[in-house]
């Protein structure tokens, strides 16, 4: 069986398979339509699209892309001061992810969270985050309002629900999202005045990533640099090289093991020495390889987003698209790269299916 990655590009939903060492597109879905975010559960598609003047539209496949059936977008409550801000409003779906339980919960922006246990076609709005004093405190990270990115799990006794908030830090639950509580201690917000570096809702984490093998252990490219935690985000500590960057992967059967892609922080957002490279740890963040083999070494631009680094269930495959409409693809942990298509859309979100 081909092995499939979905692209979420400007211009539609790309999907590629992989057949006797080979990469080839095999279909575009929603030509034309900007698609934010991709999931696939128990045998179900889910992809989000910002339609700008048209709004966000979900769209619901059963039978793996074939045909697409558009079902109820998220809905804010109303709004109980029509001037307040940010604008209680679905500007756009930020990512999607299955909890252990088989509830599938969206980030949106500004900054809602919602679940549904349906498998996408009604979604219940999270009251108990949105209704946070704390949230007060947010502020955009790259869009005009904070949204949320990440989302991170743990079930047994208490279960965890974690979310990671551009600007607005690390979010924490214990009772499945009925209450929360902000918990980041060791992440440093460098941007920020001294006295405020360790406030809580100052932090930026630009990703969060769970390893599978060890649900405690979480990645964090952080606008700051890359933290590490060991209790499920409570505390976190920052490896010696911590590069500015959006993207994280982590190998599933490693947690030591994982990839980053860096980049020049704030104004000018590219490759440092316009030469484009992969780190990778393979022990825990104390050193990191820069894996350049196959990447463009000069007048190289692209910049990677925050769900646009992924590593496939078999740690077989490891990918990333750009925002040059770049897709690269390494068969050996990164060691080396294949530009496996020039010229995409570019690139939001790309992500593994397992059918």
């Amino acid at each position: 069986m081909a092995r499939k990655l979905f692209l979420c590009t400007r211009k539609g939903l790309i999907e590629f398979h992989k057949s006797a060492g080979k990469w080839q597109q095999a279909k575009l879905h929603f030509p034309a339509d900007p698609i934010t975010a991709f999931l696939e559960v128990a045998g179900i598609y889910l992809a989000a699209i910002n339609a700008g003047h048209f709004g966000v539209k979900l769209f619901r496949s059963a039978d793996f892309g074939s045909t697409w059936q558009e079902v109820p977008t998220p809905v804010y409550p109303p709004q109980p001061d029509p001037e307040a801000k940010p604008p209680w409003k679905l500007f756009q779906i930020w990512t999607m992810e299955a909890a252990p339980d088989g509830t599938i919960w969206m980030g949106t922006l500004p900054g809602g969270l919602f679940s549904s246990r349906d498998l996408g076609q009604t979604w219940q709005f999270n009251d108990a985050l949105w209704n946070l004093p704390q949230r007060k405190e947010w502020a955009g990270g790259g869009y005009d309002f904070a949204g949320i990115h990440s989302l991170a799990f743990r079930s047994g006794e208490p279960s965890g629900l974690l979310v990671g908030i551009s600007t607005g830090g690390v979010l924490h639950s214990d009772d499945n999202g009925s209450t929360w509580y902000q918990d980041a201690t060791g992440m440093i917000a460098r941007y920020m005045p001294p006295e405020l570096q360790l406030q809580a809702s100052a932090q930026d984490p630009h990703r969060i990533v769970q390893s599978p093998t060890n649900p405690d252990r979480l990645w964090c490219q952080h606008h700051s640099g890359v933290f590490v935690s060991d209790d499920f985000g409570h505390n976190w500590r920052e490896p010696a090289q911590s590069p500015f960057g959006f993207a994280v992967a982590v190998d599933p059967k490693e947690p030591d093991t994982a990839w980053f892609v860096p980049a020049v922080k704030d104004e000018r957002r590219l490759p440092a020495n316009e030469a484009l490279h992969v780190l990778r740890t393979q022990d825990g963040g104390q050193s990191f390889a820069e894996l350049r083999t196959g990447l463009p070494q000069q007048h190289c631009f692209d910049l990677v987003y925050r769900h646009c680094l992924a590593v496939s269930d078999d740690a077989a495959e490891l990918c990333f698209g750009s925002t040059t409409g770049n897709f690269y693809a390494s068969s050996n942990e990164g060691e080396s790269w294949e530009l496996i298509s020039p010229y995409l859309p570019p690139i939001y979100a790309l992500r593994f299916s397992n059918a």
